[in-house]
């Protein structure tokens, strides 16, 4: 019969000693209780304890000393400390430090049972050697956009392993489209809350009005169209993580309430007159520096603190210019779908890989995808890719120019990609009467114009939509409604 996880309780309070013993007791749990640091010491020196829990104040030391012996002597063994209400400056430290996670007095039982549990399905993880996996649902771009052997990347990688052991909030940074969100969902992947759900919000997309609405729920009647009950991003991500997308772009009247909401972990949708506890993870990402944002009183500093425990940052692609051609790989297998994948000419690697891309790994996967439309055969080369001029840009050097210049191509039978050739219609002549009905004539007109932008594009859609300056599913439904035939190419 297997032994139960035991659990080490380092507290000097003899009333919350009992609860907790009581309390892990009753999940199956096996509990010691000491009451100074020097008896926590003694006792790990004595047993292999499945997690540790500790009081930060101790009659002869700081429960930070029993984290650093944990996290220096025992790695797999996951460590939370008890903090005073409203003590935020405890908790940051102690998780700085490599504590797993903190609870507050008054100790919620509810928030005790899920992070010990949360706790001792990371040890597991850990010691079977499954804290790599990714969950079945993870998005499939996650494999391209962290793929290379670069310095850069390994140490990356590196961090994630790192930080999906512990429940420390994270900051993410970097620049776009280096894949901030694909990081919070691998750190997520390989933690506890891997069978949990992933919450992503966009912090700038959603109106001010709606905010406190969208992030803690609402009841019904609570306000004009609120006709049931619902949930808000907190509740929805209960057990699992939550990303805050472009946490920067938060006014400051919702920071204070998402500040409260992290501190306390409890929220109160609108309407309701209680708090219900949520047991969420939060990663927030943004492009901006954040310490500049609190420099210039857009970003609380409090929030900053309480978001910025651990910060995690993204490489720019052109630090990592040996992984374009896997990356560019990747990507073309993934845009391939069950077809066979199309291939880069040596001088076409050359040339991704001496360009600067402002707008990194997402800025790749458009030119591929472009590229793609103009390719002959499946084999693109370098007057496939339309490599946009950057100021910043380093000068290639003169050996690298002559490997990436592309050879003598037939010349192609489309006109060149300019809007003013999409758009060279004649101006209407009304002075014998205006166009009657006119919802007609101009249906006409755009029908005329789509029609043209797709013969220039060769019948691309995506180049198409970007030469008219619409989305490509406004495009889409224009020839639908239009019901325009895509001339032959």
């Amino acid at each position: 019969m297997t032994a139960p996880p035991k659990v080490l309780v380092v507290d000097d309070e003899a009333d919350l000693r009992e609860l907790f013993e009581i309390t892990l007791v009753k999940m199956g749990l096996d509990v010691d209780s000491v009451e100074t640091v020097a008896n926590a010491m003694t006792a790990l020196k004595r047993t292999e304890y499945s997690m540790v829990i500790t009081d930060m104040r101790l009659p002869d030391g700081q429960g930070l000393d029993v984290v650093q012996e944990v996290t220096s002597h025992h790695r797999n063994t996951p460590v939370t400390v008890i903090t005073a209400y409203g003590s935020t400056e405890n908790a940051v430290t102690a998780l700085k430090a490599g504590a797993f996670d903190y609870i507050t007095k008054p100790v919620s039982l509810n928030h005790l049972r899920a992070m010990v549990l949360s706790a001792l399905r990371q040890r597991a993880l850990v010691s079977e050697g499954r804290e790599t996996r990714l969950a079945p649902d993870t998005h499939s771009l996650i494999a391209s956009r962290l793929t290379g052997n670069s310095d850069a990347m390994a140490n990356l990688r590196s961090q994630i392993s790192r930080l999906a052991r512990s429940m420390a909030p994270i900051a993410i940074s970097g620049e776009s489209g280096t894949g901030k969100e694909l990081a919070a969902r691998e750190i997520h992947s390989r933690s506890a809350r891997a069978d949990k759900p992933f919450v992503a919000v966009n912090c700038g997309a959603i109106p001010e009005s709606l905010m406190e609405a969208e992030f803690f729920g609402y009841r019904k009647g609570a306000f004009t169209g609120a006709a049931e009950d619902r949930e808000g991003f907190f509740q929805a991500a209960n057990g699992g993580t939550l990303l805050l997308d472009e946490v920067a772009d938060l006014p400051l009247s919702m920071q204070v309430k998402l500040l409260r909401a992290i501190q306390e972990r409890s929220v109160r949708k609108l309407g309701s007159t209680s708090e219900e506890t949520v047991d969420v993870r939060i990663i927030c990402a943004s492009h901006q520096n954040l310490a500049d944002c609190v420099e210039k009183g857009s970003f609380r500093q409090d929030l900053y603190y309480r978001l910025n425990v651990i910060g995690l940052n993204l490489p720019p692609l052109r630090d990592r210019r040996e992984d374009i051609e896997a990356l560019a790989k990747a990507i073309l297998i993934k845009l391939a779908g069950r077809q066979k994948p199309a291939s880069l000419t040596p001088a076409a690697v050359k040339a991704l890989q001496a360009y600067d891309f402002p707008g990194n790994v997402r800025e790749l996967e458009n030119i591929l995808e472009r590229a793609l439309a103009f390719a002959n055969e499946g084999i693109i080369d370098v007057a496939d890719l339309v490599l946009k001029p950057v100021a910043a840009a380093p000068a290639p050097s003169p050996a690298t120019l002559a490997a990436a210049q592309p050879p003598a191509r037939p010349p192609q039978t489309a006109e060149p990609l300019t809007r003013t050739a999409a758009l060279n219609l004649p101006i209407p002549d009304i002075s014998g009467g205006l166009p009657i009905p006119l919802p007609e004539y101009l249906d006409t007109i755009e029908r005329e114009i789509i029609r043209r932008a797709l013969a220039q594009t060769r019948n691309n859609r995506t180049l198409a939509a970007q030469l008219l300056g619409i989305s490509f599913r406004q495009l889409r439904y224009q020839i639908q409604r239009l019901n325009i035939q895509e001339p032959e190419s």
